[in-house]
């Protein structure tokens, strides 16, 4: 006889929320599941394993009396049309739990490498003077205007910013998938990015799935947090008006970041039309027009009601993907996915007996070792 077992129905209805299934993919993998949802039938505990892999939740949580309550890990700051979002789903849990082991393990490698608290780490309350706090992190992160200038394209721009980061001990993940899992796609619609603030191994993840534009926005932002030593979720996009005072705040000084009030009014063009200014300052500030227009309504340059004419304009405009500077090969993507800095880090400790296979398996998300060697092979290391 086979033994089936009793699940209530919202355990599996909150299962397929929290693992944002496809209603076709579901019922093409397990036919009977809308008898069960309806108690009408049983899965046997091997269906139901199955089906717990298939969403992404843990066996033991489908026989609770109740689907549990699951708190975020670090404080969430996203709105959504001013109203709290809804539960999150386990791809962006999965996201924040992987990211926050590998801090835990990079904080330990940098610790036994003796490496000292990064100063900048809370060196910002949001009474701090906007424009001091962006005066200082363009400074400590080398933000260089003129470099920027000369970079051929915004994948570029990305990349730079993204460098500069590391350069001073950050570690910056950017990625639109879960771990190494193509199959489990990040949605912008539920985060933008968060920060995992440390002294000595502060983190920084961007989902990838937006634009390059919204990408060098969310990097800016989620830096603004790393100098306040919050560790948030964030939901701000470039186009977005936040109520909250922090996000408000972050959004202040990334204006200010990317384009200083004093070079942004010499480098516009009075004699020239507002198309031709956009053109000119997207080139030469690597960001979107939309960060552009909303630069100069906040300058005074473009007055509300020019603002909003233009904006609505280029909000129908689609921005670029994440390709240009980066490269394709799987390595390339890998480093991006961990960062540079942790996944060198991680490599070299792997291969010198520090750190085992198998943690490093599961934090780069892959399975075999010549997977591993080859990674290795890209940051000049030998291994054979």
């Amino acid at each position: 006889m086979i033994n089936r077992v009793t699940i209530r129905p919202e355990l599996f209805q909150w299962a397929c929320k929290r693992g944002q299934v496809d209603p076709d993919k579901l019922e093409k993998r397990f036919p009977k599941y809308t008898e069960w949802e309806k108690g009408f039938s049983k899965p046997t505990h091997k269906q139901l394993e199955h089906f717990a892999k298939f969403t992404h939740v843990p066996i033991w949580t489908l026989f609770l009396k109740e689907p549990p309550v699951e708190e975020m890990p670090i404080r969430d700051l996203r709105t959504m049309d001013n109203q709290d979002v809804q539960q999150p789903t386990s791809n962006l849990l999965d996201t924040i739990y992987l990211c926050l082991q590998r801090q835990d393990w990079y904080r330990s490698f940098s610790l036994e490498e003796r490496e000292q608290p990064l100063p900048f780490v809370g060196s910002a309350t949001i009474n701090s003077d906007v424009q001091s706090v962006a005066d200082d992190m363009r400074s400590v992160l080398h933000f260089n205007e003129t470099d920027r200038n000369k970079l051929p394209d915004w994948s570029c721009g990305l990349q730079y910013l993204s460098n500069q980061a590391e350069s001073i001990g950050m570690l910056v993940m950017i990625s639109s998938i879960v771990g190494n899992n193509t199959h489990r796609k990040l949605k912008v619609e539920e985060f933008r990015g968060f920060s995992l603030a440390d002294p000595i191994a502060p983190l920084i993840f961007i989902n990838g799935v937006g634009s390059i534009a919204e990408q060098i926005f969310t990097l800016s932002h989620e830096l603004a947090h790393i100098w306040l030593g919050q560790s948030v979720l964030s939901k701000a996009s470039m186009d977005s008006f936040p109520d909250h005072h922090t996000e408000q705040w972050c959004h202040q000084v990334v204006a200010e970041l990317l384009f200083p009030k004093k070079s942004m009014i010499e480098n516009f063009q009075k004699n020239f039309s507002i198309d031709e200014n956009l053109r000119i300052l997207t080139r030469h500030y690597k960001v979107s027009t939309i960060v552009i227009l909303q630069r100069l309504k906040d300058l005074e340059i473009l007055q509300p009601d020019e603002f909003m004419e233009y904006y609505r304009i280029e909000m129908q405009r689609s921005y670029p993907k994440p390709y240009g500077c980066s490269r394709s090969s799987f390595n390339s993507a890998l480093k991006n996915r961990v960062s540079h800095q942790f996944g060198s880090a991680l490599v070299a400790s792997t291969f010198s007996g520090d750190t085992s296979f198998t943690d490093t398996f599961h934090y780069l998300g892959i399975r075999k070792t010549s997977t591993l060697k080859s990674f290795a092979k890209s940051f000049n290391m030998r291994v054979d």
